[in-house]
C-alpha cells in the first residue's frame, strides 16, 4: 500500500508532526481514549462508528473537538453515497411529500456460522455487536435523510449464536447481539408528518446480502438499495421505477457494497477540507451528530433491559 510508517503504539502515532489525521478504527471501547489525545495533539479525526461506549463519552468528545477546532467526523460513509446522495435532494424536493414512515432492512450471513472466531465484537465490554456496528448507520442514514432526530424507541436484541471460538481455540461466551428489532418514531418537520419507523438488522440471516431504506410520504416512496441503486414510487402506483444514478466507484480489493463507494466519494472531501483548512465537509457526519445517535443507541439498549418504550428528551 505505500504505507513510509508503521507502528505498533498509537501514542506515537498522534504526537507525530507529520501526522494530519487520525483514523480511529479500533474497537469502540477505544474511541474516547485515542480521540481525546489525537485533539490534544492537534489532530484532525475522522472516528469509526459507533462513536463512544455511550453518550457521556460521546458528549466529551464531542466538546474537546469543538473547542480545539479541529477537523471531527464520524466515518458515516453512506452519505456520500450517490444514491442516497439522489434521496436526500428528492426528499427536499418534495418528490414524496410529507415523510409518514421510514423502514431499513439490513442483513448479512457473514456471522449465521458458528465457526466464525470470537473478537471484539463478540465482547459487550468492548463495544461490539449489530446495535453499535449497523444500527449506528442506520439512525444516521434516517436522521439525515429525513433532517430530524428519533424521539423514541422500542428495541429487542437478540444473540443467536451464544458460544464462539477464540483464535486460541477456547469456546467464550458471546456478550453481543446479532439481531436488532427497532420500532421508532422520529420529531415532526417541515419534512416530516408523524413519521415511524422500523429497523430490521440481523447478522446471522441467509443466503443473501441486504442494505436496504425505504422513506413513504403523502405522495410517494423512495426506496435505496445496498450499491445505492434508488427506486421511486409515486401515490397509487403499485410498482416501483428505476432511477438512474451513477453508483460512483467501489475500493478496489474489498467487497463491492455500498460502504465502499460511500467511502470512495467521502476521502477526496476529507483531503480537501485540511488541505483548505475548512471546519466542515457539507453532508459529513460531526461529533454533534454521532453524540446524538449515541444517545438513541443508549435509548436501545435501555429499552431492551427494561422491555419498555423509551421516550428521548
Amino acid at each position: 500500500f505505500g504505507i513510509g510508517h508503521f507502528t505498533n503504539d498509537w501514542q506515537e502515532t498522534v504526537r507525530r508532526d507529520d501526522v494530519d489525521l487520525v483514523c480511529i478504527t479500533t474497537p469502540p471501547s477505544l474511541h474516547r481514549e485515542m480521540t481525546m489525545a489525537a485533539i490534544e495533539n492537534g489532530k484532525h479525526v475522522l472516528c469509526e462508528k459507533p462513536m463512544a461506549m455511550n453518550a457521556d463519552e460521546a458528549r466529551e468528545m464531542t466538546d474537546a473537538a469543538k473547542k480545539s477546532g479541529v477537523l471531527a467526523l464520524i466515518d458515516h460513509e453512506l452519505r456520500f453515497q450517490p444514491g442516497r446522495r439522489k434521496a436526500h435532494e428528492m426528499v427536499r424536493e418534495g418528490a414524496i411529500g410529507q415523510i409518514r414512515h421510514a423502514k431499513y432492512h439490513f442483513q448479512a450471513p457473514h456471522r449465521g456460522d458458528p465457526k466464525v472466531e470470537w473478537n471484539w465484537w463478540s465482547d459487550e465490554s468492548q463495544g461490539g455487536g449489530a446495535l453499535g456496528a449497523i444500527v449506528s448507520h442506520i439512525i444516521d442514514s434516517f436522521q439525515w435523510l429525513m433532517g430530524t432526530g428519533v424521539s423514541s424507541v422500542f428495541c429487542q436484541l437478540q444473540t443467536h449464536i451464544k458460544e464462539r471460538s477464540d483464535s486460541a481455540g477456547v469456546v467464550r461466551q458471546v456478550t453481543t447481539d446479532d439481531e436488532c428489532l427497532l420500532i421508532l418514531r422520529f420529531a415532526p418537520n417541515e419534512l416530516v408528518a408523524d413519521a415511524t419507523g422500523i429497523v430490521s438488522v440481523s447478522m446471522t440471516e441467509y443466503p443473501t446480502y441486504k442494505n436496504r431504506v425505504e422513506l413513504y410520504g403523502t405522495d410517494g416512496a423512495i426506496a435505496v438499495e445496498h450499491k445505492g441503486e434508488v427506486l421511486v414510487a409515486e401515490a397509487g402506483d403499485t410498482e416501483w421505477k428505476a432511477v438512474e444514478v451513477p453508483l460512483g466507484d467501489a475500493i478496489p480489493g474489498v467487497p463491492d457494497t455500498g460502504f465502499s463507494r460511500g467511502f470512495m466519494a467521502f476521502a477526496p472531501e476529507i483531503i480537501t477540507a485540511i488541505r483548505t483548512g475548512a471546519s466542515e465537509i457539507e453532508h459529513a457526519a460531526t461529533f454533534q451528530d454521532g453524540y446524538e445517535i449515541q444517545r438513541v443507541l443508549d435509548a436501545a439498549k435501555e429499552s431492551d433491559r427494561s422491555g419498555q418504550l423509551v421516550v428521548l428528551d
